[in-house]
């Protein structure tokens, strides 16, 4: 059983930053960040695999970064320029695909954008 424990939410201005990060219980392949605002479904974010590789929704391109740390089984998502609309409960799962979630889910993590 993999154990994922995010870190790094909060509330922030729009045009600010936050750094989300997330460590693994073990070593894990495909990694990314899942977000849900309320009334909506969950979505991608974005995802990276063990090479590298990334994928993100179009609504952060050029605004977040993906990266990890395989020495430390851990994902970051650097947020940057953020907008109300980012409000959400980001989660970081772990196990999937570029385009697909895995099995495995943290408990996630609160990100406010006020205007």
């Amino acid at each position: 059983q993999v154990q994922l424990v995010e870190s790094g939410g909060g509330l922030v201005q729009a045009g600010g930053s936050l750094r989300l990060s997330c460590a693994a219980s073990g070593s894990i392949f495909g990694m990314g960040w899942y977000r849900q605002a309320p009334g909506k479904q969950r979505e991608l974010v974005a995802t990276i695999t063990s090479t590298g590789r990334t994928n993100y929704a179009d609504s952060v391109k050029g605004r977040f970064t993906i990266s990890r740390d395989n020495t430390k089984n851990t994902v970051y998502l650097q947020m940057n320029n953020l907008k109300p609309e980012d409000t959400a409960l980001y989660y970081c799962n772990a196990g999937g695909t570029t385009m697909t979630a895995g099995l495995y889910w943290g408990q996630g993590t609160q990100v406010t954008v006020s205007s």
